[in-house]
């Protein structure tokens, strides 16, 4: 096996000490604004955001005059993607179904699935406004059917961005925060004397939001960890050339200084092309400052012999989106099994996904997509389960071999509800503090 690395990012020691940083910094902001509410919120988004106003929620005043401002040809466009997104919304909505199932005679089983009942958007936009992750969050909230969605969104060079916020309200936010970073996400989780705390908070983030969402994990729900993007390019010389490739690096890069991108293929021309490719377009990419920070800091370059190689690394890595461009895409879409999201073919790409298309953008980044997809209309549900017994017979049938299980762990008084049981509607005279005998049961 031969697997040869041309670029390596930065070593894992120096990220995990990023990592430990980010964790202390965040411990003690959620701190400070569970002990200090909208003061600590307040002096947070005046430092952090340079922002500050008598209430951060807007007022449905200010949400109609923000959208006024929007060109009518990007609130077009934005009431097209918000379509898509809500359309496979729907369709995965509608495979999600209530059953109500009889196992045994006289015996229901069923599960329902129900809305969490309030959920906290985060919707980054601090240095890019990002119109598309509200409709990934609050869109999707919508159809899922959460009757309390509240949406923050930092406020860019100095006001709400009206794209944003045109997103936020067509996408069915009933209430709208100009908050961004810790101070955001902390209140929505914890609550303060002017923001209800909700019972989910989802969406991307920067570290600092993606530690703040783990730290709060338990206390709310979260719907991933979904920190700085990652995106790695799976390619051959069949299938990409070094413009190609070199444009989706660089097309995710430019989302953070720590955003990991990786061209992961099984020839060396075609990695070598694709390095002099990145340092000729970063020398006139506009957004090359962030983007070449990232490349350079985590940047890698992977070259293997064999596809199969190819498979283990990317699932080793479990990058959040991995864009496939090879002569057997539909192998690596059959046998991957740990990653965010696909991209399959030269003639799709991320910002597809990111933008338009209609799949979730929200996905799992620092290889969380080992254990869990992306943000989806089921992670706005909650599925319950209840039962019914009709009949003596089951009742009484049920109890005996519960009784006798619970007696084999020693849990007598959960023994005794169901050998009441067996007493009431079975006519068996069971005595207290002991299981039902089996012959008695079957009759």
């Amino acid at each position: 096996m031969t697997i040869e690395y041309l670029k390596r990012g930065k070593p894992a020691a120096d990220r995990a000490e990023d990592d430990a940083n980010t964790a202390a910094v965040v411990a003690g902001t959620l701190k400070d604004i569970e002990t200090r509410g909208d003061a600590a919120v307040r002096e947070l988004a005046t430092k952090f955001d340079n922002y500050d106003r008598e209430s951060y929620r807007l007022s449905q005043d200010e949400i109609d005059a923000l959208i006024a401002k929007v060109d009518p040809r990007d609130l077009e466009d934005i009431r097209f993607a918000q379509e898509q997104v809500t359309n496979f919304a729907q369709a995965q909505r509608d495979s999600m179904l209530d059953i109500e199932v009889e196992t045994l005679p006289g015996v229901i089983l069923g599960h329902k699935n129900i809305p969490v009942q309030s959920v906290g958007c985060y919707v980054p936009g601090g240095k890019f406004p990002m119109v598309a992750s509200a409709h990934m969050s609050v869109a999707t909230a919508k159809v899922a059917g959460v009757p309390r969605i509240i949406a923050c969104t930092p406020p860019f060079n100095g006001e709400p961005n009206p794209a944003v916020i045109a997103a936020m309200h067509l996408g069915g936010a009933h209430e709208i925060y100009v908050l961004g970073g810790i101070q955001a996400v902390g209140a929505m989780a914890i609550g303060t004397e002017t923001i209800d705390p909700v019972h989910l908070l989802v969406g991307p983030g920067n570290a600092f939001v993606a530690e703040a969402k783990r730290q709060l994990f338990g206390r709310v729900g979260i719907d991933l960890f979904a920190g700085p993007t990652e995106t790695m390019v799976i390619a051959d010389e069949t299938a990409a050339d070094a413009e190609l490739c070199a444009t989706d690096l660089l097309g995710q890069a430019e989302h953070g200084y720590n955003s990991p991108c990786v061209l992961l293929t099984n020839s060396r021309k075609l990695a070598e092309d694709t390095m002099a490719e990145i340092d000729r377009i970063l020398e006139i990419l506009p957004t090359a400052g962030t983007a070449k920070v990232s490349w350079d800091d985590y940047g890698e370059i992977i070259v293997c012999d064999t596809y199969d190689e190819m498979l283990e690394v990317a699932d080793d890595i479990a990058s959040e989106h991995v864009q496939v461009m090879t002569d057997r895409d539909d192998w690596f879409l059959e046998n991957m099994t740990c990653y965010g999201a696909l991209f399959l073919g030269a003639r799709t790409n991320v910002a597809n996904g990111d933008k338009v298309i209609g799949t979730n953008h929200t996905l799992p980044t620092k290889k969380a997509g080992r254990y869990t997809g992306g943000l989806w209309v089921g992670k706005y549900l909650k599925t319950h389960s209840y039962q019914r017994v009709l009949t003596d017979e089951a009742a009484a049938m049920i109890g005996a071999y519960g009784s006798r299980l619970c007696m084999l762990e020693g849990f007598v008084g959960h023994a005794e509800q169901c050998n009441v049981r067996v007493r009431r509607y079975g006519g068996v005279n069971v005595p207290y503090g002991e299981g039902v005998p089996f012959k008695e049961a079957a009759e």
